[in-house]
């Protein structure tokens, strides 16, 4: 018999912001490959949702999608009973979806700092919270992986109000992992770095680069490649599985480059 815990998310109900695409969607299907009994996605796109349901369906899991758009408080403190009554209690959390666009300090507006901090620090604050009130109330314990990003150390100048609210999840996931530890809710983070997604693209080409700015990005890089969708979620469903039961509080720095060291 093999002494190592099995990555297995047999009976969980699962909950994936931002699951209609890239990282989120990821997230998503892996949680669904590793046995969960249910996985509830959120996205602000009802046509993507609803092709990311019918995957997680062929995949063997029941599957709920909620429009919801994390930037209002009101509709994103209701997603977690809206799962609930759909798919039963909540107990894995992957806050994946994030927000990200230019500024500096010297020409970020305040509109843009607010966007950005409600979208990627006050969404993920308001989804753990209701998950965590639910939990205490079943006395059940559960999981919570926040999608962060290397940026959250500092990050570049170019990227002020975003690195800053990274920043704010980083220290709201040890917070949490804290707080949360006697109900035996882990709460764990992935410091992410530069990844091959939709929004990626998205941000390449109005940022004017070429088309093929991947293939030309790639060979770069010091294993050869971006992050994909795949590897960050392979990680996430671990931190939700019981093989990382004895895990919390963790800011995982999950990119090919070392923080902190220079060659």
């Amino acid at each position: 018999m093999s002494m190592l815990p099995q990555v297995r998310l047999d009976g969980r109900v699962v909950l994936v912001t931002g699951g209609t695409s890239g990282i989120g969607e990821g997230c998503a299907l892996a949680a669904a490959e590793a046995g969960a009994a249910a996985v509830c996605i959120t996205g602000r796109d009802a046509t993507r949702g609803a092709a990311v349901v019918a995957k997680l369906q062929t995949l063997g899991t029941r599957a709920h999608f909620v429009a919801a758009d994390l930037a209002d408080a009101e509709a994103t403190s209701g997603i977690v009973a809206q799962a609930e009554a759909a798919l039963g209690i909540v107990d894995g959390l992957v806050n994946a979806a994030g927000l990200t666009d230019r500024g500096t300090i010297l020409d970020t507006s305040a509109a843009l700092w607010d966007r950005l901090f409600a979208v990627n620090a006050r969404a993920p604050f308001l989804l753990t919270q209701a998950m965590a009130r639910r939990l205490k109330e079943a006395g059940k314990p559960g999981a919570v992986v926040n999608v962060i990003t290397m940026s959250s150390h500092g990050g570049q100048p170019f990227l002020t109000a975003y690195s800053a609210s990274k920043g704010a999840l980083a220290t709201l996931t040890k917070n949490t992992a804290l707080g949360l530890r006697p109900l035996r809710i882990r709460v764990n983070g992935i410091n992410m770095g530069w990844a091959d997604t939709p929004g990626e693209h998205v941000i390449q080409q109005r940022d004017g680069n070429p088309q093929d700015w991947l293939e030309r990005a790639e060979p770069s890089q010091p294993f050869g490649r971006l992050l994909k969708p795949r590897d960050v979620a392979g990680l996430a469903t671990y931190l939700l599985s019981d093989a990382s039961e004895m895990m919390t509080g963790a800011l995982i720095d999950f990119d090919q480059n070392v923080m902190g060291a220079y060659t």
